[in-house]
């Protein structure tokens, strides 16, 4: 059975060879440590952790709160906290990046072991959710229960309805898709191929490996990029995208 992967942010040094040590002889993989939220996230792109443990307080610019709340939005893997601080103001910060668990410093072999382990099963059971609430949208699509304005979305083991008019584009990252609304952003389990088989033709284009756009919204086109009304944004045209691009617009 493959060691579940874990990496650390400690930026004391003493505690993070303590925490390495102990996560080896429990029978984890540390894939490093790391003593500030600069370095660990350069760590997270090269080397997909399972969890990752995070001191709340970080020497440098980013605090363990801050790296956190970019972990969840870009990577989506389940973080613990450590911290010695315990105090309300603290907990109320950190638990807005909605984390999977906390271990108070000092702590012993068995908090670090049951927090993991607790952290990762519910980590589990959360996917399987996100699994299953895909699933019945499979289904109500293989029945034919689609309409051509809208489309449903899957958010916190809900389905919500977004109107093809309210996506304004959409934008993919690893194994997620974020379908960014005039009110809301959506980050599912999908690709950008799938997601394309469910939006209307005359109404969404590829522009980019990683970007679709509503094609009502363009308002300006500056190659290499074009500019989205009501917000400008800006959203890169990649080069083998361009002429279905203009073949699309209705140019004079």
């Amino acid at each position: 059975m493959a060691k579940v992967k874990i990496l650390v942010v400690e930026d004391e040094v003493i505690v993070a060879r303590d925490i390495k040590v102990c996560l080896n002889k429990i029978g984890y993989e540390v894939l490093g440590s790391y003593s500030s939220g600069e370095k660990a996230l350069e760590a997270i792109e090269n080397n997909q952790p399972e969890l990752i443990l995070m001191d709340i307080m970080l020497k440098g610019k980013m605090s363990g709160i801050d790296t956190s709340a970019i972990v969840k939005e870009k990577y989506g893997i389940p973080i613990v906290f450590l911290t010695a601080y315990a105090d309300v103001q603290t907990i109320n910060k950190a638990k807005i990046t909605e984390p999977y668990g906390y271990i108070i410093k000092p702590f012993k072999e068995i908090d670090l072991r049951t927090s993991i382990e607790m952290a990762l099963y519910k980590f589990k059971k959360e996917k399987e959710k996100e699994q299953n609430t895909q699933n019945k949208i499979e289904v109500l699509y293989s029945l034919g229960i689609k309409t051509s304005d809208f489309i449903y979305v899957k958010s916190n083991s809900r389905l919500i309805k977004v109107l093809h008019s309210e996506i304004k584009y959409i934008e993919a990252l690893k194994d997620y898709v974020t379908i960014h609304t005039q009110e809301n952003n959506f980050k599912i389990h999908s690709t950008m191929k799938e997601i394309l088989k469910k939006l209307p033709e005359t109404e969404f284009l590829r522009v980019h490996r990683s970007f679709i756009v509503n094609l009502k919204l363009i308002k300006t086109i500056e190659l290499p990029n074009l500019i989205l009304e009501n917000s400008n944004i800006t959203v890169p045209i990649g080069g083998s995208y361009k002429d279905d691009l203009f073949d699309r617009l209705n140019l004079v």
